[in-house]
Formats: structure tokens, sequence, C-alpha cells
């Protein structure tokens, strides 16, 4: 079964997992509280909530130090590494609230006892949920209908990603389809069919509920309308390939949609009332932000100035909302004129025009923070498209479909590629960042704007994707 969060579909056996890891930290907790203390310690009424701050505050840090990323998480001494890490932090951040809040103390010794069952039972829970994913346990079974680029573009992504929820049990090719390109990269355990004929008795009969259609052509006689038609009546769901494909990975392919598919497909909805939300929550958000921030604008000012020769701020003008032009403010992190005879350029991974100072700000994002009066301004948001300078724009136009819908929301400090991306620096990445960036602008809403903001603090206490 699926569970649909933010315009995505997520198995709901990783909800499960989640849930399950947060009862394990709790029961951990427990347990310790039993053995320091005896029963009598679970009379008090505020144990309950002592110990369900210790979770959260844990099940927190184990998302921020990518515990719940799978991808990264490849190797028992990885994950045993990243556990410990994960909780230092917590027992560091404890510390802060109990020096602050003496009273959510639970005892001496409960947090060194708990680190024990912690570590053993949140192993032992993901050994149990490992052997699931590999197992392909409670995997929702699909026919894939198609041999083209998009077909196995969905294809590498349902074997690549294991909790994605999804097996392909049975792939049907284009009617007389002899290209053997597709059959070659594809798992030999998959049943592999050239012909519709019987497509809804297969479904049927290995109870198979949901069939992708992502075929090059979907016009003419070659079309399996009847076959589709009848598995649609009988309660099989059938999705078109894009829509699929949107859902499974949080972003469009824009080599593989159309007009059409974009201007029936749900979605872009703009409502007065979501934004000013969006524009009240960016006015307050950047005030706070540069009154706490103060400090730190001031130190990076004197760094500046003492590391290079040149103005402490750098401004440029970059292309907003409605392809309005507008001056973007940064700490300069570069050589004062970096293109005076290279001209316009993306920044490389390792740029000898990038100051000592500038590597640390920008690693760290502190040359960013300028960009809160940009926001103040509205200029910008917090969340949105990354702003692109004119020079590129006027290049990207003309060689990526859709690029110009990008400039329907305002630019943002953060975005929904940039944390799910990083850093683009070639024609290449600017098309892989649209497709995130148009799934945004699709599905915008608060709460997606919350998570991105999460996902950026991620992003930023790591150090990674910045250049």
């Amino acid at each position: 079964m699926m569970l649909r969060i933010l315009k995505q579909y997520y198995p709901i056996r990783n909800i499960f997992f989640v849930i399950g890891e947060g009862l394990v930290i709790y029961s951990s907790v427990m347990l310790a509280c039993l053995i320091v203390f005896g029963p009598e310690s679970f009379v008090s009424r505020w144990l309950w909530l002592k110990i369900l701050l210790i979770t959260v505050i844990c099940q927190s840090c184990l998302y921020f130090n990518e515990l719940y990323d799978l991808s990264v998480i490849d190797s028992f001494l990885e994950l045993s590494l990243r556990l410990l890490q994960s909780l230092g932090f917590a027992a560091i951040i404890l510390a802060g609230i109990y020096f602050i809040i003496p009273a959510a103390i639970i005892g001496r010794g409960v947090f060194i006892v708990s680190i024990a069952f912690v570590i053993l039972l949140i192993v032992s829970w993901r050994f149990l949920y490992k052997l699931v994913l590999d197992r392909g346990f409670f995997n929702q079974k699909i026919i894939l209908i198609g041999s083209g680029d998009l077909a196995l573009n969905i294809y590498n992504e349902i074997t690549t990603i294991k909790d994605c929820g999804y097996t392909i049990s049975v792939i049907v090719t284009e009617n007389n389809n002899e290209d053997n390109t597709f059959k070659e990269k594809i798992n030999t355990d998959i049943i592999y069919i050239n012909n519709y004929e019987g497509l809804c008795d297969m479904a049927r009969d290995m109870g198979i509920k949901k069939i992708v259609v992502a075929l090059q052509e979907k016009r003419g006689g070659s079309f399996p309308t009847e076959e589709l038609l009848r598995c649609r009546v009988d309660g099989i769901e059938v999705i078109e390939g894009n829509s699929f494909h949107e859902m499974l990975t949080g972003k469009l392919i824009v080599e593989y949609i159309n007009p059409g598919w974009l201007i029936f497909s749900e979605g872009f909805e703009k409502s007065r009332v979501r934004r000013f939300i969006k524009y009240a929550l960016d006015l307050i958000l950047s005030i706070i932000l540069l009154v706490i921030f103060l400090p730190v604008i001031i130190i990076t000012a004197v760094l500046i100035k003492i590391d290079s020769r040149g103005q402490v701020f750098f401004s440029q003008e970059r292309v907003g909302k409605d392809k309005k032009l507008y001056k973007i403010y940064k700490f300069r992190s570069m050589a004062t004129d970096a293109e005076k005879q290279s001209g316009p350029t993306w920044a490389d991974e390792n740029d000898n025009r990038i100051t000592r100072i500038g590597k640390f700000i920008r690693k760290w994002r502190i040359d960013e923070i300028p960009q809160l009066w940009n926001v103040l301004k509205g200029d910008m948001s917090f969340v949105g498209p990354r702003p692109e300078r004119d020079f590129f724009v006027k290049k990207l136009e003309g060689i990526i479909p859709y690029y110009r819908e990008r400039f329907t929301v305002k630019p943002g400090i953060s975005g929904w590629a940039q944390v799910s991306y990083g850093y683009g620096a070639s024609v290449k990445d600017a098309v892989e960042k649209l497709n995130y960036d148009l799934f945004y602008i699709k599905n915008l809403s608060t709460l997606m704007d919350l998570m991105i903001i999460l996902r950026t603090v991620k992003t930023v206490l790591f150090g990674k994707g910045a250049r």
C-alpha cells in the first residue's frame, strides 16, 4: 500500500519503519529507567513526556545525519559510525535542554544505559527492515508497458531505489517492437512480452493492481485502448508513465513530457491565500533571521576585508519572477573582477577564483545570508527556483524546453532542486535542476516549503552541494 505525501507516493511500510524506530528508542529509554530506578519510576506522570523528548531529539539527529536515506547507509560500519555520531549530537542537545530546563532530566545514568539498548535494538530493527527490502516483501507489483527511454528510466529507478515499494513483474514492449536493446538491459526474472493480448487476464491472475503506460507513441492503432479500458473498468489502476515517474522520483522529465500533459495534469495552483501565507512567512522570517545573524554578518564582513582587497558585498543582476531583473546580494567569496578575463561562467568545484574565506563561507552557505535583504524587499522568497543570470537564461531558453516556466514564481534562497540535486555547472545540470523546479512549481504548498527548509538545514549542517 502507498501513502501520498506532498504529491509523492511512499510505501506505508516506510512510514511504519520510522514510527517503529521511534518506538524502539522509546522502549530503550523505558527499559533503562526500569534497570536504573526500578518499577517505581513509572509512577511519575511526567516520565512519559521526558522519554518522548529524548525520542524526538534522537530521531531528529538520525534524520539530520541521513540515517533515513538508505542509499547512504550501505554497510554495517557506516551505520554504526553515523549512529554513534547521531547519539553524540543528541546527548549534546539534551544537555543544553537540561541546563535550561532542569525539570526535564529523567535521572543520572539513564541516558548512558539507554544508549546500549538503542544501538542494539536499532541495528537489529534495521537489519530486519533491510531483509524486508532485499526480499521485496510488501512491494506492489506492477506491469510496465513500453520499451523507450521513459520506460527504461522507470525501470532503473525502481530497481535502484530499494525502498520505492514497487516490483516490476511484467514488461510489455510496443507492438511488433523487434529492438532487443531494452530487453538486454532488464532483469531476466521479469516476464517480457511483446503483445497486448490477454493483458487484463494476466494482471488479474498475478494479483497486479497497477499498470504503468510509458509508450513512446500513444496515438493510432498501436495503442492498446481496448485492453487498458477493460483493465480500468475491472478495477486495475492505469497510470501514464510521466505521472508515475513524477510520483516515484519527485521530478519531471522535460525531454519526455508534452504541453498536453502539462495542461491537463493536476497542480500549478497559486491561490491568493497560499501566496499571502508565503509572502507573510518570507517577511517575518527575513526580519527575524537578519537580527539573529547580525553578529555573523559583522564577523564575516571583517574577515573578508582582512583576507582580500575589494568590497565586502557582491551584487549581480539576476532574473526574477516574470523575468524581471533585480540585484542579488551576497558576501563576496571570489577575487575582485573574477570574470574580467573569462566572462560569465559557472563556478567549478576547485575554482581558483575563490578566496580562502570564500571557500569557508560557501561551504557553510554564509555567503547567502545577505539574500535575506532580497527576501525582505520582495525580490526573492525563502523557497523557489535558484535565480539565474540573464546571460545563462537566454542561452538555456534556446536549449531546454519549458525553461521559461520557472519564472512563474519568485526565485528562492533554497529550493527543491538544490536539496534534491545540489549545485549545477553545465547545461546537463540545468536540465536536471529544471526537472525538480517544475515539480516544485506544479506541486507547491506551504508544507512542501517547510520540508525544503528542513532539508536545507540538513544540507548546510553537512556542508554539501556548495561551490
